[in-house]
């Protein structure tokens, strides 16, 4: 069993890695591809915008097929696109691959979550799904780091990397999973009777429920607008301070270490504070930092507020992963599913909007001051909805990660 909790984590690694690595690589993309600034975040955008789509509809469609098939069919079509980006040789190009390697990564993840509770026993299932959820954390600390050192020799090393990576996880699949088979005498009556419910039914629950709908709102605000600060960081320090790729990456580890160390935190932060004082209170903290964070004099000022930062989020984002699965814990798969896609959709937008703000204003104060509003949305929704009312369940650890 522990070989599956290592090739889980190592999966999610890469699908964390590959999902934020243009962001360092935007400055030297967007001159070798002569990409005006406004356009520039949609190479970020395209992988996200494949993968919010099709999250829509991987969770369901692979409930009645094998686990393992669609996960090393889907790895192996991330291997190659990722694989593809390498050879891109124009912004288009580069946007085409980037958003097949997106809808082969909506494929993919699903399949760990689900495979999780199906492979372990009762008793390891929640070390496992945490060991997978590491993954996404420390890709931000060392993945994205690693491909930005590897991109100082040529842009595309961290694209072929990732994607050589990849298949021999695709291999190991091959190897070691064992055959994962839909559950027939688990399915409800009328779906063993042939009766089966279409794909947009199953999210009925959540879209009729204010309370549902309140929560993913203020979820998609919060990616909106880390989202946005995000993919531009790395064309911001370049310009700001002349950094390059190598010396960006160093950088983002700070981001990465934050966020590992919130989430760690995060279960004492919230049982002392509760789920309402949390959020309210690292939320108004981290609107302040991003709102001040353009106008940092130096590098070492820059490091330490993303450290503040990504520390508050790593506290804040398991708080919101309980949130959402306590919505219906009857429907946790499409719920899920539901939780990627708002993710994706908000990364995209986000990344879109970066590139327009950071164009029209000529750097980086518009785009924390969007991401400052955005942010305080997304509480005064979590408030407004009743997520966070007294009565809501408390954020669990145990539960399923929703993206």
């Amino acid at each position: 069993m522990n070989k599956w909790i290592v090739l889980f984590f190592l999966i999610m690694f890469v699908i964390g890695t590959d999902t934020f690595l243009i962001s360092p690589l935007i400055p030297t993309l967007q001159q070798s591809f002569a990409v005006p600034t406004e356009m520039a975040g949609w190479m970020m955008g395209a992988y996200t915008l494949g993968s919010a789509v099709f999250a829509l509809i991987a969770g369901p469609l692979s409930d009645g097929l094998d686990r393992k098939k669609v996960l090393l069919y889907g790895l192996t079509c991330f291997a190659v696109s990722t694989f593809l980006c390498g050879f891109a040789v124009d912004f288009w190009t580069m946007c085409l691959f980037r958003f097949l390697a997106g809808v082969s990564a909506a494929f993919t993840a699903p399949q760990v979550w689900a495979a999780i509770p199906t492979l372990f026993p009762p008793a390891k299932i929640s070390k496992a799904l945490g060991v997978a959820y590491a993954g996404l954390a420390i890709s931000q600390a060392l993945g994205v780091p690693i491909g930005s050192l590897l991109a100082a020799g040529s842009w595309s090393l961290p694209f072929w990397t990732i994607g050589i990576f990849s298949l021999l996880l695709a291999g190991t699949v091959l190897l070691i999973v064992p055959s994962m088979k839909p559950q027939r005498l688990q399915q409800p009556q009328q779906e063993r009777q042939g009766a089966k419910p279409s794909i947009f039914k199953r999210y009925a629950p959540l879209m009729t429920s204010g309370k549902a709908r309140g929560t993913f709102l203020a979820y998609f605000f919060v990616h909106l607008g880390s989202s946005a600060a995000f993919a531009f960081l790395g064309k911001w320090m370049s310009d700001r301070f002349t950094l390059s790729i190598d010396e960006t990456g160093y950088v983002i580890i700070f981001l990465g270490l934050g966020n590992f160390l919130g989430s760690l935190l995060s279960p004492y932060v919230i049982k002392a504070l509760n789920q309402i004082r949390t959020m309210t209170a690292g939320m108004l903290l981290i609107i302040a930092a991003y709102i001040a964070l353009p106008y940092a004099s130096s590098v070492f000022l820059v490091k330490g507020v993303y450290f503040l930062i990504f520390t508050i989020l790593g506290i804040l984002f398991p708080l919101m992963v309980g949130l959402l699965n306590s919505l219906n814990p009857t429907i946790r798969g499409t719920i899920s599913s539901l939780a990627t896609s708002t993710m994706n959709a908000a990364t995209t937008c986000g990344a879109w909007a970066a590139g327009m703000l950071y164009a029209a204003f000529s750097g980086y104060s518009a785009v924390g001051i969007f991401t400052g509003v955005c942010l305080a949305c997304s509480l005064l929704v979590f408030i407004t909805s009743g997520a966070l009312s007294p009565s809501s369940n408390q954020a669990e650890s145990k539960t399923e990660p929703a993206a």
